[in-house]
């Protein structure tokens, strides 16, 4: 089995609706994203003769992915007051709404959706939310 690992990062602020703990507060990190791809054999013909995939394919989808939340406030649905939003708005604050609670284990699921999406065989993703704090999802 070979593996590829790629990584990217991106600041964004969150906080964690209906948590007793510091956390609650808004709050920004850098995220870390390791994507790791896998495949049984090597490609053996073609421009990408000898490799899994090609490194830049892996790269722009990361960057694509990443830049997304790059320096945005990231919450999710429903967990801030409608005036909360629209005077966020009005302010020209960029806000990414979330369909789950933003943490490092729902990003690394979320993330390795988004990549399976781009056709590439994910074995893993890994979503640093701090230096020394990750979470992981595979299949």
């Amino acid at each position: 089995m070979y593996f590829l690992t790629a990584e990217a990062s991106f600041d964004g602020a969150h906080f964690l609706s209906g948590y007793k703990g510091k956390c609650s507060n808004l709050h920004g990190h850098r995220w870390r994203v390791l994507l790791k791809i896998k495949a049984d054999e090597l490609q053996e013909s073609g421009q990408q003769r000898g490799m899994v995939v090609d490194f830049s394919d892996v790269k722009k989808a990361l960057k694509e992915e990443t830049d997304y939340f790059d320096h945005t406030f990231i919450y999710e649905r429903d967990t801030l007051k409608e005036r909360t939003v629209d005077a966020l708005n009005e302010e020209g604050f960029l806000m990414r709404i979330v369909d789950f609670r933003p943490t490092a284990e729902n990003f690394s699921k979320y993330f390795y959706d988004k990549f399976a999406g781009y056709g590439f065989d994910v074995a893993e993703v890994t979503v640093y939310e701090t230096p020394n704090n990750c979470a992981s999802y595979s299949r």
